[in-house]
């Protein structure tokens, strides 16, 4: 039975995520201060946003966010790009995830997805996982794994969007 339910929510999610014009999904997840957070709220003035999943134990999504975190104020600048970065560390390791924001400066809005219902919502495995969302809350575009390089594509791809 645990399979079957198990299949089941793994096609769920594939066909979320495999859907035309498929949806951000409005799930309830928290900030770095505990405060309920429901993802339907995310925005960015009319524009395109990012959202981007990682996790304190993983080192490409570390490399990644770092990345493009030296490249983030003007991304801002030029294209006005939004990044919500969202945490996947569960009760166990969520208490880094401060620490980490802090010592990597990072100025991305960073949320914390503790219990997985936005990461299974959005049909993500492993991170780093990546997605473009439209102003509509439209899936435009996403990536998973990190090379280096990739903040690059993702600027690209961002800019592709804008026009």
């Amino acid at each position: 039975m645990k399979k079957l339910l198990f299949f089941a929510a793994l096609l769920l999610s594939f066909t979320f995520l495999m859907g035309q014009n498929a949806k951000l999904p409005s799930v309830n997840i928290k900030d770095m201060e505990g405060k309920v957070v429901n993802t339907s709220s995310f925005s960015n003035d009319g524009k395109p946003y990012v959202i981007c999943f990682w996790a304190t134990w993983c080192h490409p999504c570390l490399q990644e966010l770092s990345a493009m975190a030296e490249l983030y104020d003007d991304w801002r600048n030029e294209s006005g790009m939004k990044i919500y970065a969202i945490s996947l560390d569960d009760t166990r390791t969520k208490g880094k995830v401060k620490p980490t924001v802090n010592s990597q400066e990072w100025s991305y809005e960073v949320m914390i997805d503790e219990n997985s219902d936005f990461k299974r919502a959005m049909g993500v495995n492993n991170p780093p996982h990546t997605f473009i969302i439209g102003s509509d809350g439209t899936i435009l575009w996403q990536h998973t794994g990190y090379a280096e390089g990739d903040e690059e594509n993702l600027l690209k791809k961002y800019i592709e969007f804008l026009e």
